[in-house]
């Protein structure tokens, strides 16, 4: 006949985990630690700091697009004219045969908009050092929509572009100034490759890098 067990003779709850530590079999405890959880938590919310290069990107894209403005003015300004002269019956020819003038709107046109790009570039590299692959589309659709707004000013406040009036009125035989084109469209994306392209160089070269890892901090002992 079995004696019954005494108080003393009963295996303790730590015993029972110790044996299940050493003969292999995993230990579960009925209330796992909820700090084990906070830190992939944490990791894994990305909102804010994507919010604020949103927002980043969103104010360099308004304010690249806005000095449009001053690139349609220089391009007015700078911009070779095409002479015309009305030989009358609604016949106008080019004063010169030459077809220099006709592209140097175009080639002014690509020069300014690189120049733009590449400034906008530094001074956007200049407030954000950090970079960001937000900043560059900041940069590339402003300066898509600065070079539209210049090209359309520039043609809006250069010379008339009703050929026919405007020789009637200047006269037989008197030269006078073209209206302003951009025959090659493909200027419009001057400004944006430039700013991408510089921005991208700036950040390579001065960006923030991350730390290196010290050495044999990825040994870990058995």
């Amino acid at each position: 006949m079995t004696a019954p067990l005494t108080p003393q003779d009963q295996p303790s709850p730590h015993d029972e985990s110790a044996e299940a530590h050493h003969s292999g079999q995993p230990h579960h405890p009925e209330h796992p630690d909820p700090a084990a959880y906070t830190e992939h938590g944490d990791a894994s919310e990305p909102g804010p700091e994507l919010r604020a290069e949103m927002v980043q990107a969103s104010l360099v894209a308004i304010a690249v697009a806005v000095s449009g403005v001053l690139l349609g003015l220089l391009w007015l300004w700078l911009a070779p004219r095409v002479p015309l002269v009305w030989a009358g019956d609604n016949a106008v020819y080019l004063k010169n045969s030459e077809a220099e003038d006709a592209i140097g709107a175009d080639g002014m046109f690509v020069l300014l908009a690189l120049a733009f790009g590449a400034l906008s570039a530094l001074v956007v590299f200049l407030l954000f050092r950090h970079g960001g692959i937000a900043l560059v589309i900041g940069l590339a659709v402003g300066g898509v929509l600065a070079s539209v707004i210049a090209w359309r000013l520039g043609v809006w406040l250069g010379p008339s572009a009703d050929i026919a009036a405007h020789a009637k009125e200047v006269g037989k035989g008197v030269a006078f100034d073209g209206p302003l084109k951009l025959r090659a469209k493909g200027a419009l994306l001057s400004w944006s490759v430039a700013a991408m392209v510089v921005h991208l160089t700036l950040t390579g070269l001065f960006g923030p890098r991350d730390p290196e890892p010290l050495p044999g901090a990825g040994i870990h002992r058995a």
